[in-house]
């Protein structure tokens, strides 16, 4: 298990050198950090340092990335700028290039570009002016620490478990918030608010959204799709080894999962837990949100939170943000756990079919007691993001038809957030391997994205600091923007191989970690000056001494020109844009944590620390990523290389888990050569043709030698009719389990009126289970079909009366329990 990374403290150089200095007058000028040292005193802040006008990245650079500095001078002339090692030697030199006013900063700048510096180190310090920087590093490694610890955040986030001081550390340990345990009320068993619903609902797990502890589906969505988004284009590059399993501190390290899907699973099971069950008033729908009835006080620990928690109503937007992360959940967890993948793909088919019934339920804004409205008056966006993810994954024309009509497919691509999500289903059409649309519409996508990120570099090279967003782009979570678009720019940098896309990100992870006009790190625990009192109700060390800081990783929303808060608005009249922000817990619209933020921040920490080496090799691409394959028939999927491979390529499909009555019939072993490698070849895939009514699925992989591997499910269309119903009960338990096997106990009950003379119970497994010996039955089983007679003395179920057999199984991947059993040939119900 990695070490609990520790919070990087005050400057490893002493600070007091700088402390004394008096800046001159008409050379350097500076920005105020904090307008209130007393306050921040008193309340536990830390009181400013002085300000460094030479303001870096103060994590460190790449050594294969840009290294840019800005230096703060009204000085009208290039100033001499040196940079030091360690131990004060000098290993570069140069001269500032005056950029003069910047108007977001409201300082006048000069640009330092050391780029040409190839070392490594620690303990770095540029010199402008006779002025120094913080000291940094530069090394390959740098974003490492950030990477776990940006992730480790959603884990702390989590609603519904205990945080093991193991994982966290003591001073984050607490019990499981609103599992029902007093003085909490939920999320066990939540009622709707008045006039939404006449049953409760369990909505257990899930990400806390930000410094409050409700649960938002608009939000959690976006901020999943970029988890999960961050794994899949690092399987693209062939990075994904960083992001696998027991990479992590999550407690499910160590299950042959990528510890960053075992995160987005968390909130996932939660976002199908608020889709409204069949049955129910707007079935399919999902719920807005959960939260407290009431707003509660600032420090509150959640599991101490007594509030009574309600379910909200649904909404369009909830519906199609869960339809887009279960359609995507579909195709990236297939060659993990096909039983998941099977049962996203089924919650996000309900939820598109839902929301094109329901298409104008919107939130309102006025349902904000308690917990954030999130209103959005435009759902079209959604629309398209859904329609495009499911299509990713499906390949289904009824999904090509909805990208293609929706107006958002011709328009440039814009800016991203929980509100404006068309752009991420931009990103799934440009990047995922073989998504079925013609290729000028792939083209013409790929190009929409390089344009939206060649305006945000423009953008940057007008500025002193060089950040992605304008200088009227300072509202609430500014900091997200720019994050955001960061990952603009690193997809274009995907798409294209152009090195100024890559450049252009990590500048912007510059400005998040202290090249900005605060010489402050947003990032807690990263940078000498870094953020520590950010809004939160149980990280409240400023509020409750007993209560620890935020974790190293969290991310502050950053400047808000609109100073949304009283202590914003006491501490910050006049400031510019850039500078609108105070690290104080009761600054919520400048300092709070949200998912939405810190999602964007570990997919470019996690794109950072990606190393770069030898080309990568081309990626298999398979089209469509899921099929559906009639009982006794096949169907056929599309493979082919990203690129050509520097010399012929053997690539084999085979069944990775998951049903095995489905298998390849043909294009099993397939051969790529560097002049043949663009046209698809056809694999097929065969169902069986068997008795049982149960639809199984299979995950597929295509891999080989000097190839990135890929992947496919296929689903069996069932044609057998559904037998009638039994009077029944069954209880499956699995008594014991280890690394490939398992014995489990089957408990048949009579329920009904009648005797029941000789019995044979049924069922089918979704994985690769085999049963090997069983006891007080007699046991068979033909692909995933099994069938278990009563052993004479047994056979005789009188009414309320049961039976009860065991069996010993071998299992690989998942052990799903089985849907549905038959006695007699029917269902018990």
């Amino acid at each position: 298990m990695p070490p609990v990374v520790a919070i990087r403290r005050l400057s490893r150089r002493a600070a007091a050198v700088l402390t004394g200095f008096a800046l001159a007058a008409g050379s350097l000028t500076v920005g105020a950090f904090t307008a209130d040292p007393a306050r921040a005193a008193s309340s536990g802040a830390l009181a400013a340092p002085a300000d460094f006008p030479v303001r870096v990245n103060q994590l460190g650079y790449l050594p294969d990335g840009p290294k840019r500095a800005t230096v703060v001078s009204s000085a009208t002339t290039p100033l001499a700028w040196q940079l030091l090692d360690a131990s004060g030697a000098q290993v570069a030199s140069g001269s500032t290039a005056v950029r003069g006013a910047d108007r977001a900063s409201g300082q006048s700048t000069h640009l330092v570009d050391f780029g040409s510096y190839t070392g490594t180190g620690t303990g770095f310090t540029l010199v402008a002016g006779g002025r120094s920087s913080h000291p940094f590093d530069i090394s390959a490694s740098l974003y490492d620490g950030l990477r776990a610890d940006s992730m480790s955040f959603f884990h702390q986030q989590r609603s519904g478990i205990a945080i093991d001081a193991a994982l966290t550390g003591s001073a984050y340990a607490r019990p499981a918030g609103h599992l029902g345990v007093a003085p909490n009320k939920g999320d066990t068993s939540v009622p709707c608010q008045a006039g939404v619903c006449d049953y409760r609902a369990d909505v257990r797990g899930g990400w806390y959204d930000a410094g409050d502890q409700g649960k938002y589906v608009v939000n959690g969505g976006i901020a999943t799709w970029q988890v999960v988004n961050s794994f899949e284009r690092a399987r693209r590059s062939g990075g994904e080894a960083a992001l696998g399993d027991s990479t992590l501190r999550v407690p499910e390290r160590g299950n042959g999962m990528p510890d960053v899907l075992d995160e987005a699973r968390w909130e996932l099971e939660f976002l199908m837990r608020m889709q409204v069950p069949a049955g129910r008033p707007s079935a399919g729908m999902a719920f807005h949100k959960v939260h407290d009835s009431a707003w509660t006080a600032l420090p509150t620990r959640p599991e101490l939170d007594d509030e009574q928690r309600e379910l909200h109503r649904p909404s369009t937007a909830a519906t199609l943000n869960l339809a887009a992360t279960a359609a995507q959940c579909a195709r990236v967890y297939a060659p993990y756990d096909a039983a998941f993948a099977a049962r996203c793909l089924e919650a996000a088919r309900t939820a598109w079919t839902a929301a094109q019934a329901n298409p104008g339920v919107l939130a309102p804004a006025t349902d904000n007691t308690g917990g954030g409205a999130y209103e959005d008056a435009d759902v079209s966006d959604e629309f398209y993001w859904a329609a495009a993810e499911l299509l990713a994954t499906t390949g289904e024309a009824r999904y090509r038809d909805a990208v293609t009509s929706s107006p958002h497919h011709g328009r440039p691509a814009d800016g991203f957030w929980w509100g404006g999500t068309a752009t991420l289903g931009r990103i799934t059409l440009a990047t995922v391997p073989g998504v079925a649309l013609p290729a000028e519409d792939r083209a013409r996508m790929r190009g929409l994205l390089t344009a939206a990120a060649d305006d945000h570099l423009s953008t940057m090279a007008g500025q002193g600091y060089a950040v992605p967003i304008p200088a009227t782009g300072y509202g609430w979570g500014s900091n997200s923007a720019v994050a955001n678009n960061a990952i603009m720019l690193a997809v274009a940098y995907e798409l294209t191989g152009a090195q100024r896309y890559r450049a252009g990100a990590l500048e912007s992870l510059d400005y998040l970690l202290g090249r900005n006009a605060l010489d402050h790190s947003y990032v807690t625990g990263y940078g000498e000056r870094a953020a520590q009192n950010q809004h939160h109700r149980f990280w409240a060390h400023q509020n409750d001494a007993s209560l620890p800081h935020p974790p190293a990783g969290s991310f502050a929303g950053g400047p808000n020109a609109g100073l949304e808060d009283p202590v914003a608005k006491e501490q910050l009249p006049g400031c510019a844009p850039a500078a609108c922000y105070v690290d104080d817990i009761g600054s919520y619209s400048t300092n709070e944590v949200a998912i939405n933020w810190n999602a964007p921040l570990a997919w470019l920490a996690a794109f950072a620390a990606e190393r770069r080496g030898a080309s990568a090799a081309p990626a298999v691409q398979v089209a469509p990523t899921a099929v559906t394959v009639a009982e006794g028939g096949s169907a056929t999927v599309g493979v082919r290389l990203s690129a050509a491979p520097s010399q012929s390529v053997t690539v084999t499909v085979a069944r990775a888990s998951g049903d095995p009555d489905l298998s390849v019939t043909a294009g099993a072993t397939l051969v790529f050569t560097p002049s043949d490698w663009a046209t698809a070849r056809q694999v097929s895939v065969a169902s069986a043709q068997d008795a049982d009514a149960v639809a199984g699925s299979a995950a597929f992989t295509v891999g080989g030698t000097g190839v990135q591997p890929g992947t496919f499910t296929a689903t069996e269309a069932d044609d057998d009719a559904e037998p009638p119903s039994a009077s029944c009960a069954v209880v499956y338990r699995v008594d014991d389990s280890w690394g490939n096997g398992f014995t489990a106990t089957v408990t048949v009950k009579n329920t009904g009126t009648s005797a029941i003379s000789g019995w044979t119970l049924g069922w089918g497994f979704a994985g690769d289970q085999r049963i090997g010996n069983a006891w007080n039955a007699t046991v068979s089983q033909s692909g995933g079909t099994v069938s278990a007679r009563d052993a004479g003395w047994n056979g005789t179920l009188a009414p309320g009366a049961g039976a009860s057999f065991g069996f010993q199984a071998t299992y690989s991947g998942t052990n799903a329990t089985p849907a549905r059993f038959t006695l007699n040939g029917a269902v018990c119900s």
